[in-house]
């Protein structure tokens, strides 16, 4: 009887089966089950341009998908900040269809891409800090021990 030490091909067999799983896995892109999917996944692939080429904004853009998660029509700006200027606003219109660019099309599953198919997402993306919010201080609820 020759034992398993002396096959290499059994040793090879073995760990194709193991890591046979593994591969099929990481082909499969994961599969996006819910709203709070479609949007982690889009703010994933987002990044902003560097400081050094525009000053932080925010800008929201509206975009529909169809079932098989491609953009549906053409995307709309319908937000940018105030105080942003031209060469800043351009620089994060492009940042954002850049980022829609890299990001789809997005692996819905069937419920899913059945559900939003058509339907417009309102993504904001935020590159402002925010000030941080006051600590309310409540002297009513302040022990004293006497």
């Amino acid at each position: 009887m020759v034992s398993a030490r002396s096959k290499p091909s059994v040793w090879f067999a073995a760990a194709f089966v193991w890591l046979a799983p593994v591969a099929h896995a990481q082909a499969q892109p994961e599969q996006l089950d819910t709203i709070k999917d479609v949007y982690a996944k889009l703010y994933s692939c987002w990044q902003p341009p560097p400081a050094s080429r525009a000053n932080p904004i925010d800008i929201t853009v509206i975009v529909s998908f169809n079932r098989e998660g491609a953009i549906l029509g053409q995307p709309r700006i319908t937000y940018e900040s105030a105080n942003a200027g031209d060469n800043d606003r351009i620089a994060y219109r492009i940042a954002v269809m850049e980022t829609l660019q890299r990001c789809t099309p997005l692996p819905f599953t069937e419920g899913l891409g059945g559900a939003v198919a058509g339907r417009p997402f309102a993504v904001t993306f935020r590159t402002r800090k925010r000030p941080p919010k006051p600590e309310e201080k409540r002297a009513w609820l302040i022990q004293k021990i006497l």
